[in-house]
């Protein structure tokens, strides 16, 4: 079943795709692929794999159609196991990209191998953190980074990210010359730097919201997330109206959908957002809160159950079996 937009929504992330893909196909064709520096993540898998080819056994096949062809199954993890709506923007982007790769011409705007490892790698990070501002990505490792997290709550996606584009770069420095190997990392510190600038680096976020709407907004933010929260009775310092603090963790691809969650329910809330470092007691996976949501609607199936564990399946039974009864 797919995913429910509304039209506002659907324009304004098709939008983000169109502008996400083009900055990366721009970044691509202008900058990294003239001067044999990777672009990150299956971007730069596919260069590789298009450079091998050509220089190998003298076949050609276009980097924009490699990335298509990679990331299908990526997309099809992705939408079985991270979620309808976040890779099917994911895979939009995939393919507007392919389709400007092909489009635009690669022409190098400079012969010097550093400028174009510097401006490639922050015109892409631009794309990239636009794109998870809006909760979408440029499609790829982002995916699958997500569901190794998700396999492995104690590691960080950022982990992940390290090891699949350091097996490019070797790669790419065993093959080539190691200095293109050298100007992709420093492209890559150039983009993980923009990208930071523009979307949180943070896996975990606090927020902290301020509002006199608590109880329809904690009915809500549970229905559509299942997060648990601290609230805290609390005043205006300057009116002295009586106000409710609702203080709860989510993780950063959770950002996008809460901060639009709290403007519908209270546009004048007033909510900061604080980078977590460390986490210590229970934080539900995306996984386990679809497995609470199913245990609302009343399915106990042993899948349920294993997604949980045994004691969050039992607590979360008492739970809902006493409010029915309420």
């Amino acid at each position: 079943m797919l995913p429910a937009f509304s039209i506002s929504e659907l324009i304004k992330k098709s939008c983000i795709s169109v502008c996400a893909a083009f900055l990366c196909a721009l970044s691509m064709n202008l900058f990294l692929v003239p001067a044999h520096v990777y672009a990150a993540g299956i971007n730069g898998a596919a260069q590789l794999i298009s450079d091998i080819l050509l220089d190998g056994v003298n076949l050609h096949l276009s980097i924009g159609l490699l990335i298509l062809i990679l990331n299908l199954p990526i997309a099809a993890l992705g939408w079985y196991k991270v979620g309808k709506s976040f890779t099917l923007f994911s895979f939009i982007t995939v393919l507007l990209t392919s389709l400007f790769l092909t489009i635009l011409p690669v022409h190098p705007l400079s012969s010097d191998i550093l400028l174009n490892s510097i401006f490639g790698g922050m015109i892409s990070a631009l794309g990239v953190g636009i794109a998870l501002k809006y909760g979408i990505s440029t499609g790829g490792l982002d995916i699958i980074a997500i569901f190794l997290t998700r396999h492995n709550r104690n590691a960080s996606s950022g982990k992940y990210f390290l090891i699949l584009n350091g097996i490019i770069i070797v790669i790419a420095g065993a093959v080539y010359e190691w200095q293109y190997a050298l100007y992709t990392l420093i492209s890559r510190f150039v983009n993980s730097y923009v990208i930071d600038m523009i979307h949180t680096k943070y896996q975990k976020l606090t927020v902290i919201t301020v509002t006199d709407r608590s109880e329809r907004l904690i009915e809500a933010i549970q229905d559509q997330f299942d997060r648990g929260m601290t609230v805290i009775p609390s005043y205006g310092g300057f009116t002295g109206s009586k106000k409710s603090t609702l203080m709860m963790v989510i993780s950063h691809y959770e950002l996008y959908k809460m901060e639009r969650l709290i403007k519908s329910i209270d546009p004048n809330a007033f909510t900061n957002i604080l980078e977590t470092n460390k986490i210590i007691g229970t934080f539900h996976t995306e996984e386990q809160q679809r497995a609470i949501q199913a245990m609302k609607h009343g399915e106990h199936t042993l899948k349920v159950e294993q997604t949980l564990g045994p004691q969050d399946y039992e607590r979360f039974q008492k739970l809902f079996n006493t409010s029915a009864v309420k």
